[in-house]
């Protein structure tokens, strides 16, 4: 089951949502043109569990691990990586952007993205594996979403035995779908089997959530559309 579009319009210009995008984007064509070494990059670059847990002093965290996690949020692996991260903020993102507002909604996204690593950094503080990837910034948007719009129409295609169809579905089912998944690949996958880091998801649905109490707009109930 894979979304493709939401039937709720916006009345902003999602600016923030489509420089994110571009932002990604760009950086992974980028780390095609460098070849082998990308290694390298993920690695300088990308947010390593061990350090974000276990390199604090009485002044904190090192600054170099402090822009790691931010750095992180914006390298991807592969082609599937960043599209399927990509497309997520595009169908959910621009939605909340538009109802958080510009400026609310990318310090929302950044501090869903920090909380979703720390998510995975603590449940496997030993790795020196670097995470990286939009994924638990997203994730963050989805759990503001699962509770802004849950009655929102996804237009997803759906797989019916050999063939393949598309229908609307509630945004309730198409998330609560996502987040079982989630749940269920955590716990039966162990820690970033795979090369996914399942908790880092869940930790930034969660963070999602309960952020949202903070950054959104208090308007009159009459302006509500969902």
């Amino acid at each position: 089951m894979i979304p493709l579009k939401a039937d709720l319009p916006t009345r902003t210009v999602p600016l923030i949502t489509l420089g994110l995008i571009f932002s990604n984007v760009a950086l992974y064509l980028f780390t095609l043109s460098i070849g082998p070494n990308v290694n390298a990059l993920f690695f300088k670059y990308g947010a390593i569990p061990n350090q974000m847990v276990h390199s604090f002093d009485l002044t904190g965290l090192p600054a170099p691990v402090i822009k790691s996690i931010f750095t992180s949020m914006f390298l991807h692996a592969g082609f599937f990586h960043v599209s399927g991260n990509m497309l997520y903020l595009w169908i959910f993102g621009n939605n909340v952007e538009d109802e958080l507002g510009h400026t609310k909604f990318l310090i929302f996204y950044l501090v869903c993205g920090v909380i979703a690593a720390y998510s995975h950094a603590f449940i496997d503080s030993v790795s020196r594996v670097p995470m990286i990837g939009a994924s638990g910034a997203v994730s963050g948007v989805l759990g503001a979403y699962f509770l802004l719009f849950p009655r929102a129409k996804i237009l997803t295609l759906l797989p019916i035995g050999f063939f393949i169809t598309t229908v609307r579905i509630p945004a309730l089912v198409v998330i609560g779908l996502w987040v079982v998944g989630q749940f269920m690949w955590a716990f039966t996958s162990g820690q970033a089997q795979g090369g996914v880091a399942w908790f880092a998801h869940i930790g930034g649905f969660i963070a999602g959530m309960v952020l949202l109490q903070f950054f959104r707009k208090k308007r009159p109930r009459w302006q509500r559309r969902f």
